[in-house]
Parts: C-alpha cells; structure tokens; sequence
C-alpha cells in the first residue's frame, strides 16, 4: 500500500515543488485515515523530502542549462567580453589624453 501510495506521490505531483509542509500534511491525513503507521509516516516524510530535493536541484541545472544554451545560441556578449572592451575603451582615451597634452 505504501510503495502505491509513494508512486502516486512521486507521479502525481511535481516531486521539485513539493514542500515538506504539505508533505507532512499528506502523511498526517494518512496516519489518521490508518493507512500507515507513525513510523511509517515519519519514514515516507523523509523519503519524500530526500526526493523533492533531489528533483529541485535536477530541474534547477535543467533550467541552468536550458538557458546557457539559449544565451549561447544568441550569440550575445559575455561579461568578461564587456570587460575586455571596456579595457580597450580605456587604452584608447588614455591614448587620445596623452596626445591632447602633447599639442
């Protein structure tokens, strides 16, 4: 009945949002209905944070990639890009001072 109840779980709601508020929520109506026992309930409590975690950082590399790959795509500059010209930029006018104080 447990492992049904876990697949449901893990299926059935985005494991990444779950909090461990409504986990334990989950667990508790449970435990009163007597599906599962106290132990039980504080076992699949952990179980099911221990995998909505795992989940959350999964999606969050997922979500980190996706949008690497489409700024890559996009072929914008980078910061280090922004610095390196802002350098430049710098040479330059210093170049261009230095000639204004020579005239």
């Amino acid at each position: 009945m447990i492992d049904l109840i876990k697949k449901v779980l893990f299926t059935g709601v985005g494991m990444a949002s779950l909090t461990k508020k409504k986990i334990e929520e989950i667990v508790k109506d449970m435990s009163e209905k007597g599906d599962m026992s106290e132990k039980e309930g504080k076992e699949l409590v952990d179980e099911l944070m221990k995998k909505s975690e795992e989940s959350r950082k999964e999606f969050e590399g997922q979500v980190e990639k996706f949008v690497r790959d489409s700024l890559s795509k996009m072929n914008l500059a980078t910061r280090d890009d922004l610095l390196k010209v802002e350098k430049q930029v710098q040479k330059l006018s210093e170049a261009l001072a230095a000639l204004d104080t020579k005239e």
